[in-house]
């Protein structure tokens, strides 16, 4: 057991299902034993049916397996002669099932096999310092609420997380902020002289007028920016443009992360009031933005042919 001792709780599927294996093939001897024609993956089914005749979703459901699981089972134990199915008279899609003339036997003979193998199962507990068997209802209450898979996301999320930053633009990154936009418009659209104009002439059109860029870095690389443009006799202090995230790391929240900075980065700067325009085929964009807070408006003319919505955050 060095093996699972080295590697930790990472290997606590592979540990249950060793030690499930270990206690499912002392299960096969053990019938043998009391001479019971059962198989051990059988048993939860003749339990249930062993109080009365059942349907194979209600048994699904009471056993916690699947459907074709317990209708899998079923046959293999009506093959064995230890169960009859019956149709429903009332539901023709829905068979009942019930222990034949075999399986009431065997639930009779197997009563002394129960009593010992429940003792052996208290004289375990009692020389463990851990109660297994609450273990057990303890993790499943757990997995209940959250499973496995979804707190690992969660976790991969704060590790990914941490490896990001937000960071002021500096000139060597105008590049970057070229080609991660010139990139995601022309997935979707086509470059704009208004876009050459922003993207070639950074300081002139954003930096100098009082705008502001910010960077997101993902291992210290450069894989997504956002602007803050200053906009002159308008109603609105700045309009947020040029948001671009690497393909490479979608999926990330860089974008999500890239927003919030950018709009604490407006307030921090007196801003009251930001401007957007968009695409509504942009859908996961337009979804961002709502969660920024932003809403539709009535806007402007725009000098973007690929603007058909325009969006407004007022900042309190």
């Amino acid at each position: 057991m060095d093996f699972y001792k080295q590697v930790g709780k990472m290997a606590i599927g592979s540990r249950l299902r060793l030690l499930t294996d270990k206690i499912t093939a002392d299960a096969g001897e053990i019938y043998k034993l009391y001479d019971v024609d059962l198989q051990p993956k059988w048993f939860p089914v003749f339990q249930v049916l062993s109080r009365s005749r059942n349907n194979v979703m209600a048994i699904a459901t009471e056993i916690g397996h699947s459907h074709p699981s317990v209708s899998k089972i079923v046959g293999e134990m009506v093959e064995h002669g230890l169960v009859v199915e019956e149709k429903d008279v009332n539901d023709k899609r829905r068979n009942w099932v019930q222990l034949s003339e075999k399986g009431l036997e065997i639930l009779e003979k197997i009563q002394d096999q129960y009593r010992d193998v429940d003792a052996a199962i208290a004289d375990i507990l009692e020389n463990t310092e851990n109660d297994l068997w609450k273990a057990i209802e303890e993790w499943e209450y757990i997995l209940d609420q959250q499973s496995l898979l979804k707190r690992v996301q969660q976790q991969r999320k704060l590790r990914e997380r941490s490896q990001i930053q937000i960071v002021d633009f500096k000139p060597e990154y105008a590049t970057i902020f070229k080609t991660l936009n010139e990139q995601w418009i022309s997935s979707f659209f086509k470059m704009e002289d208004s876009d050459y104009k922003a993207l070639d002439q950074v300081d002139e059109h954003i930096l100098k007028p009082g705008g502001h860029i910010l960077v997101a870095l993902y291992k210290n690389e450069p894989v997504g920016v956002c602007a803050l443009i200053k906009m002159q006799d308008s109603i609105y202090d700045f309009e947020l443009a040029k948001m671009a995230v690497s393909p490479e790391v979608q999926g990330k929240n860089i974008g999500g992360l890239l927003g919030e900075a950018i709009v604490d980065k407006a307030k921090k700067l007196g801003a009251t009031s930001l401007y957007l325009e968009s695409n509504t085929i942009l859908k996961a964009a337009i979804n961002l933005y709502q969660k920024l807070g932003f809403i539709k408006i009535v806007g402007f003319p725009s000098p973007y042919e690929r603007c058909n919505i325009q969006m407004e955050l007022k900042i309190k």
